[in-house]
């Protein structure tokens, strides 16, 4: 892996972490369901632009328009709207950590589900990662963490672990922007609808609301999927995963520095538990890989 693979992987993992506390800024003075949406119909447009503008098509084959499909929905809509809604209720850093379980996730379901391999190590990082975990949300819930922000949360990881397994490989045959344009555009669509018919559209407007709205939309929203495409293209997807192993440390870093939220010693303890579970498992599944 090569310094500048090493530098797009840290800077996919910052901006990737830090969308957590923008998010948390911006569901404090707007609706979080009518508000993603609007992100992602502004991401979702200019994405496709860029990519009409670079020649890629949206006639996509036909795994292409399932995985855009079921990562607009599992991915956009139910993942991040549920950590949308989670985030008025629990901490950015809270929300930031569940979410960066998701490699763990999946290599607990790709061993259990369809008998991949993992190894001895990849056995270790999933067992440091459950305790690491599990030290957290004691901490969390001791300290009175409310329950139906975590299991919104919970319930959005599983979304999008179960969207990742479902569409492997479906991407391939290029139009990455184009795919990641469209499936922005589902998701806007689905949570549009839903925060239609939930939500009042009542906004308490600040600069602050404003930056951190263009901020989520142009950093985590359009060049950390750009940045992420590169690095995978670049090294490989599973070589590229390795980097989610840093999301805990730096979303709780981000949060508490630009939200002033606190972290107590069992947090940082668990947060490097199991950023150690996630490097195992990653580092496992590389070395399982063909090739």
């Amino acid at each position: 892996m090569d310094i500048r693979a090493i530098i797009m992987g840290l800077a996919f993992a910052v901006m990737w972490s830090s969308a957590f506390t923008s998010a948390r800024i911006i569901v404090a003075s707007a609706p979080p369901l009518t508000a993603l949406s609007l992100r992602f119909l502004v991401s979702g447009l200019i994405g496709v632009l860029i990519a009409l503008a670079l020649g890629q098509s949206w006639r996509l084959t036909r795994a292409q328009w399932r995985a855009t499909i079921i990562f607009g929905i599992c991915q956009n809509a139910l993942y991040l709207g549920l950590n949308f809604v989670a985030m008025q209720t629990i901490e950015a850093s809270l929300a930031a950590i569940i979410a960066s379980t998701m490699p763990l996730l999946v290599g607990l379901a790709s061993w259990g589900l369809l008998g991949e391999r993992i190894g001895f190590l990849g056995g270790l990082g999933l067992v440091a990662g459950v305790i690491g975990v599990a030290v957290i949300m004691g901490s969390r819930l001791q300290g009175g963490a409310d329950l139906y922000g975590l299991a919104l949360c919970v319930g959005g990881v599983m979304a999008l672990t179960l969207a990742t397994l479902a569409v492997r490989g479906a991407t391939s045959g290029g139009n990455f922007l184009m795919i990641v344009g469209l499936q922005m555009l589902v998701g806007s669509l689905v949570l549009g609808v839903a925060g239609l018919s939930i939500e009042t559209i009542e906004i308490d407007w600040s600069w602050q609301l404003i930056a951190a709205f263009l901020y989520t939309t142009l950093i985590p929203g359009l060049a950390a999927t750009l940045v992420w495409f590169k690095l995978v293209n670049r090294i490989g997807a599973i070589k590229a995963a390795t980097f989610h192993f840093l999301n805990p440390f730096f979303g709780v870093v981000i949060a508490a520095v630009v939200l002033s939220e606190s972290l107590g010693l069992w947090d940082m303890v668990g947060v490097v538990v199991v950023m150690l579970g996630i490097l195992a498992v990653q580092l496992s599944r590389q070395k399982q890989a063909p090739g």
